[in-house]
């Protein structure tokens, strides 16, 4: 009766894991967060490069303008017609460049430039990370 009774005691209890179901667990839930990350990583770089290149014209238009209000593209083309008057006056025709460039046009449109190729060049580093994590978990 004694071993009737530990059979049914030995039935109850839990049985033991198998060796590395432990590890096994931890690694399946690294890999889950790392997903999760790069998805999220991916996804806030598609917003990023989808933005700037959605304000990459706005911002073109915007350097045009000023180009055009400033003057300077009439003052570049009578320095191309006249070039020994230009180089005879050249210190003051910097000098007359310089303080007509659109400074607001070019900052906004070289920022925009450098985002659209940094979340470009970004994106792609990442997109190679998640393409051999999704290879590797195959």
């Amino acid at each position: 009766m004694k071993k009737d009774h530990e059979k049914l005691l030995t039935h109850l209890e839990s049985p033991e894991p198998p060796a590395g179901l432990f590890d096994q667990i931890i690694l399946a839930i690294k890999r889950e967060q790392e997903l999760r990350n790069t998805k999220k990583l991916v996804f806030g770089f598609l917003a990023l490069l989808a933005i700037s290149f959605t304000t990459a014209p706005f911002s073109w238009n915007f350097f045009l303008a000023q180009m055009v209000e400033s003057g300077i593209l009439q003052f570049i083309s009578i320095a191309v017609n006249s070039l020994e008057t230009f180089l005879a006056l050249w210190p003051y025709s910097i000098i007359a460049v310089a303080e007509s460039l659109p400074i607001m046009g070019i900052i906004m449109f070289v920022t925009n430039m450098i985002l659209v190729v940094f979340t470009i060049r970004l994106f792609l580093y990442k997109k190679r990370l998640l393409v051999s994590y999704l290879l590797q978990r195959v």
